[in-house]
C-alpha cells in the first residue's frame, strides 16, 4: 500500500507548517480589507456543543508522514478527519431542538490562484450540555486482532491499554472481548465491570495466525446485538495492525455489516495500529458505523483511547439524519462538498444521509486532546458562479434538515435559507460569521495540501 514518497517533502513540509498557523484553533482570521464584512456572529449567546459524525477524528497519518520526512499519497488526506480536527463554532444552538442547522455563506478569492470562491459552512450543534448529563451505561464489545503481526509491543500495549480500561468502568457497564486471527473467538461473553473473568480474558490474548476482521467484526455486533436496549451505550470497538487475509476480505461486505447495524442504533469505532493496516477501510468503517476512527502509529498510544472510549459520553442525538441541499440559483453551481463522504450529488443540489450524529468528542477548540481528537467538524459546501449571472446572486438556496429524535421516535425536520448580501460584480468579500471564513480557510489549506501530495505522487517534486 504506497502511502508516502520519501525525500520530495520540502515544499509540502513548508505548506504544513503554513497550515499549523492557518488552521489555528483560535478563530483569528483577518476582519477586514476592502469594505469586507462578517455578518451577525452571535455576540455573547452561548454557541452550543458541536454535533459530530462517525469517521476519522484527526488527520494524524498524513501529519505523521510528514513529521517522518515523507510526503504522503492523496489517498491519506481524509476532508473528514482534517475538518474534524479544526473545531468550527457554531451560531448559538437556539432552534428550539435537540439538534440545530447552520448555513453560512461566504465568498472571498481563494488562497491558491485568487479566483473567487463561494462557499456554504454546513454545520449542527446542539443546547445540551454533556457536563449535566448522567453517562448511560456500557453495553460494549471490544474486537481485537491477536495475528501473528500483533505480536511483541503491539499486543503488550493493547492488553495493558485494556487492564487500564477496567478502571475507568462504571457500575452498569457490560463488556464482551473477541479475539481474532485465523477465525474469531469469543473470550468474554457480556461480563460486569468488575468480573474477574474480564481479567482473565484479557490475559489469555495472545498473537498468531492471520486477519479474519470480518468475522471478528461480525461476532462483535452480535455480542452486542443480544443485549442491545435503548437505555444503554450499544457499542463496537475495533483494532487491527493490518488488512484482511482470511475469511471475507471484500471490503463492501464490512461496510453493509456496518451500515446494517448503525441502523439498529449500534456504533463502531475503529482503531489502526502501526503503519500497514487498512487504511480507507477503518476509516470508511468508523464513518459508515457512526464512530470514530483512531490512528495510532505508536502502539503505546492504545492506552489512552481505550480509556478515552469508555469515559466518553456517546448517546445519539440524531438518528437517520438527512440533509438537503437545495442551490435553487442557476447562477451558482454546486461544486464540491468537504467534510463528509455519506453524500450524493442530485440534480442542482446534494443529499446527505447520516446514521447518527452524536455530542462531539471536544467542546472548545482549546480541549483539542493533544490535538488528535474531533470536535464536531462541519461540512463545507463550495460553489461556482455561472459565466455570465442572469441574477443578483442575493438567493443562494436553502438548507432542510430532517431527522428521527431516539428518545420520542418523532421525525424533526427544520430549513435554513442560504443568502448573500452581495452581487455578483461586487468587488467585496463578505463571511456570514468568522466562523464561515474559518471554514474557507481550512478548506484552502486542505486543498492546498491535496494539489500538493497529488503532484508528488506523479513525481512532480517542484510542483509539491
Amino acid at each position: 500500500m504506497n502511502t508516502f514518497h520519501k525525500h520530495l517533502g520540502t515544499g509540502l513540509a513548508a505548506l504544513a507548517l503554513t497550515a499549523l498557523v492557518a488552521c489555528g484553533d483560535d478563530g483569528s482570521y483577518g476582519s477586514g480589507g476592502s469594505d469586507g464584512s462578517f455578518g451577525d456572529s452571535g455576540g455573547d449567546q452561548d454557541p452550543g456543543v458541536g454535533v459530530g459524525q462517525g469517521g476519522a477524528q484527526d488527520f494524524g497519518q498524513f501529519r505523521q508522514i510528514l513529521e517522518d520526512g515523507g510526503i504522503p499519497g492523496p489517498e491519506v488526506l481524509d476532508d473528514v478527519g482534517f475538518f474534524n480536527e479544526h473545531k468550527i463554532e457554531m451560531p448559538a444552538a437556539d432552534c428550539g431542538e435537540n439538534v440545530c442547522l447552520h448555513g453560512l455563506f461566504g465568498r472571498m478569492g481563494n488562497m491558491i490562484s485568487g479566483s473567487d470562491c463561494n462557499i456554504v459552512l454546513l454545520g449542527m450543534n446542539t443546547p445540551i450540555n454533556p457536563d449535566e448529563l448522567e453517562r448511560p451505561p456500557l453495553n460494549l464489545a471490544i474486537a481485537i486482532d491477536t495475528s501473528g503481526s500483533m505480536k511483541g509491543d503491539p499486543m503488550d500495549y493493547t492488553v495493558e491499554g485494556l487492564v487500564r480500561m477496567l478502571d475507568a468502568l462504571e457500575p452498569g457497564d457490560y463488556i464482551s472481548l473477541v479475539a481474532f486471527s485465523d477465525v474469531a473467538t469469543v473470550v468474554a461473553d457480556h461480563l460486569a465491570h468488575d468480573d474477574p473473568a474480564l481479567d482473565q480474558a484479557i490475559a489469555s490474548l495472545y498473537a498468531s495466525g492471520s486477519t479474519n476482521v470480518y468475522d471478528g467484526l461480525r461476532s462483535a455486533y452480535d455480542l452486542v446485538g443480544e443485549h442491545a436496549a435503548p437505555e444503554l451505550q450499544n457499542r463496537v470497538i475495533l483494532l487491527s495492525d493490518g488488512v484482511a487475509t482470511a475469511g471475507i476480505t471484500n471490503d463492501d461486505k464490512a461496510l453493509n455489516l456496518a451500515t446494517s447495524w448503525a441502523d439498529a442504533g449500534v456504533g463502531l469505532t475503529t482503531i489502526g495500529v502501526g503503519t500497514d493496516f487498512d487504511v480507507e477501510l477503518m476509516r470508511d468503517l468508523s464513518e459508515t458505523g457512526a464512530g470514530a476512527f483512531y490512528f495510532l502509529e505508536n502502539p503505546a498510544a492504545v492506552q489512552e483511547v481505550f480509556i478515552e472510549e469508555v469515559t466518553s459520553f456517546l448517546v445519539p442525538l440524531a438518528e437517520e439524519l438527512h440533509i438537503d441541499i437545495d442551490i435553487n440559483n442557476a447562477d451558482y453551481r454546486l461544486r464540491g462538498i468537504y467534510g463528509t463522504k455519506l453524500f450524493e450529488f442530485s440534480g442542482a443540489g446534494a443529499d446527505i444521509d447520516i446514521p447518527t450524529v452524536q455530542i462531539a468528542h471536544r467542546t472548545s477548540p482549546s480541549d483539542n486532546d493533544n490535538g488528535r481528537r474531533g470536535g464536531g467538524g462541519a461540512i463545507v459546501v463550495e460553489l461556482l458562479e455561472a459565466s455570465s449571472p442572469s441574477g443578483d446572486g442575493s438567493s443562494v438556496g436553502q438548507l432542510d434538515l430532517r431527522y428521527r429524535d431516539p428518545a420520542t421516535q418523532q421525525l424533526v425536520e427544520q430549513s435554513v435559507p442560504i443568502n448573500s448580501p452581495l452581487t455578483f460584480d461586487s468587488p467585496d468579500f463578505y463571511f456570514e460569521s468568522a466562523s464561515a471564513e474559518k471554514g474557507f480557510v481550512t478548506l484552502n489549506v486542505f486543498v492546498g495540501f491535496h494539489m500538493a501530495a497529488s503532484r508528488a505522487a506523479v513525481g512532480d517534486g517542484r510542483g509539491a
